[in-house]
């Protein structure tokens, strides 16, 4: 059976949190990436910023909905969410841009595993983390990859 240390890119590049969003964007066309971990200063993964990341900054604000009962504005919508999608917006650094905590996976993840996350749950730029350190990432053109090998 195969898993993620069979299919995954090690010695994967990576991005700081306080890389600038144009850098990054550039490295992901450049390299046709969908997406790259974020690391601190000490290589921890702190993050992963995708390609829909950043098309995120060019969509437009939503307004949060508002009824008024006795006279008082009830938003119909969370103040976080309203914040959150503010700061990805208009960001400048990776970090405002990023997903933090991102959904990892191991060294043992069966490919079966890795298909459903990437389906299921529309992440294409998976993590491998082992003993806490980020040691590679499984992409969706790694998963293909075994496609096109098993039915070539």
């Amino acid at each position: 059976m195969l898993t993620a240390k069979d299919i995954m890119t090690s010695g994967a590049l990576t991005l700081t949190p306080e890389t600038e969003v144009v850098v990054a964007a550039k490295l992901l066309l450049e390299k046709h990436l969908n997406g790259v971990p974020v690391v601190n200063s000490k290589e921890e993964l702190v993050g992963v910023i995708c390609q829909s990341d950043l098309v995120a900054q060019q969509k437009s604000l939503s307004v949060p909905s508002f009824f008024t009962i006795l006279d008082g504005f009830i938003s119909l919508s969370s103040s976080d969410d309203l914040e959150k999608e503010i700061n990805k917006i208009s960001a400048t650094k990776v970090e405002q841009a990023m997903t933090p905590n991102p959904v990892t996976i191991t060294p043992e993840t069966s490919i079966e595993k890795i298909a459903d996350l990437m389906v299921e749950k529309k992440l294409y730029t998976l993590p491998v983390v082992e003993d806490g350190k980020l040691i590679g990432v499984v992409g969706k053109e790694d998963v293909l990859k075994v496609l096109t090998k098993a039915n070539g």
